[in-house]
């Protein structure tokens, strides 16, 4: 059965569709951009600042679906300068210390609101 996940501790969705959805075990959170859920404004600061911001709305998604960073298989990490994947790196790396996931990281040419990262990814129970 299809769940469908939302919690005030994490950004609101800036378009049509939802935080995560989970399915037969296995959850599918949506990318994530650095706002900040109380604000809805982008972090400031800069990279890391920014990654960090992004850490704390999926661990904020993960919890209200019951998970937590240990069920998280997959990352897909979005970047707006290649530049910038050293110092994402160091953050991200901090909510990863056991169990790290499968992940991919790109640079793209643009990201929504203007921020410099956004991260999707995958849990399973």
């Amino acid at each position: 059965m299809k769940r469908i996940i939302e919690t005030t501790n994490a950004p609101q969705a800036v378009g049509p569709y939802s935080q995560a959805v989970e399915m037969n075990g296995t959850l599918f959170v949506s990318g994530q951009v650095p706002l900040n859920p109380v604000t809805m404004k982008l972090a400031e600061g800069g990279i890391k600042e920014q990654t960090k911001q992004v850490m704390e709305n999926i661990g904020a998604i993960l919890i209200a679906a019951g998970y937590d960073y240990s069920d998280v298989v997959k990352s897909t990490c979005l970047l707006s300068d290649i530049e910038n994947f050293k110092p994402m790196n160091e953050v991200y790396g901090q909510y990863y210390t056991e169990k790290k996931p499968a992940r991919v990281a790109y640079a793209v040419k643009d990201l929504p609101l203007g921020a410099l990262v956004e991260i999707e990814t995958i849990a399973m129970k």
